[in-house]
């Protein structure tokens, strides 16, 4: 089962999930990088009080303009950057009984100037601390055709996915025929909406979460997403 998504900086709870959830995750990094996406910025959540939420945001240059994609933005000053992460998750998590996982997670940040580069190692760094064993393709790395929905099925089928694992927002747009044409059936993947930590899981960074309730209560969160989407679970 894959998930297909864009490198996101320390990415939201509902998106660490769908990545938790499955097999293989497809870094979509050769599409337009877009300032108001989450490819260069988190929204952190204080760790007492959710609601009150602040943009972690990192400087970022656009050598080609408004087409540049993701895997060709650049950060402004990447020292100082990665210094401001340093100092703004500290100073919202650093209270946490759980502060030594959040650290080692910053830790692993990836050295490059490249937005792409220091988003992808941040989700992954959170997906390997809560127990995830999958695998990480780049989509640029990877032929398909052009048109949007044909495109995520040919990375899917490329990779020898035998499931796809789409979020709310994808499926909105996506035309399940080409998937169909490839014998891949598309899953919804949905995140609980009657618990207190899912509330804030579209909102702000699962950085949050991991601090809230550490990494083996949130691991059991996410292994039981798992379960619940699984192929076959409900057979």
């Amino acid at each position: 089962m894959c998930a297909i998504h864009q490198p996101n900086l320390f990415p939201r709870l509902s998106t660490l999930a769908k990545l938790f959830v499955a097999d293989r995750w497809i870094v979509l990094d050769d599409v337009q990088f877009a300032r108001r996406d989450y490819q260069h910025r988190a929204r952190l959540a204080a760790l007492d009080d959710p609601s009150r939420q602040q943009w972690l945001t990192l400087p970022t240059h656009l050598p080609h303009g408004r087409p540049t994609l993701i895997n060709q933005a650049r950060l402004v000053d990447p020292r100082r950057s990665r210094r401001t992460i340093q100092l703004l998750v500290r100073q919202y998590y650093g209270r946490s009984p759980y502060w030594g996982s959040v650290s080692e997670v910053l830790d692993t940040l990836d050295d490059s100037d490249r937005v792409a580069d220091l988003a992808r190692t941040s989700t992954i760094a959170l997906l390997r601390a809560l127990g995830w064993s999958g695998k990480v393709r780049d989509s640029s790395e990877i032929p398909t055709r052009q048109g949007r929905s044909e495109r995520l099925a040919d990375l899917a089928a490329a990779t020898g996915s035998t499931h796809y694992l789409c979020g709310t927002g994808g499926l909105r747009y996506l035309d399940v025929g080409p998937f169909d044409a490839h014998g891949i059936p598309v899953l919804p993947f949905h995140t609980p909406v009657d618990d207190p930590l899912w509330r804030w899981a579209r909102r702000c960074s699962s950085l949050w979460a991991l601090s809230k309730i550490g990494p083996d209560a949130l691991a059991d969160q996410l292994a039981a997403q798992r379960e619940a989407h699984h192929p076959g679970a409900h057979a």
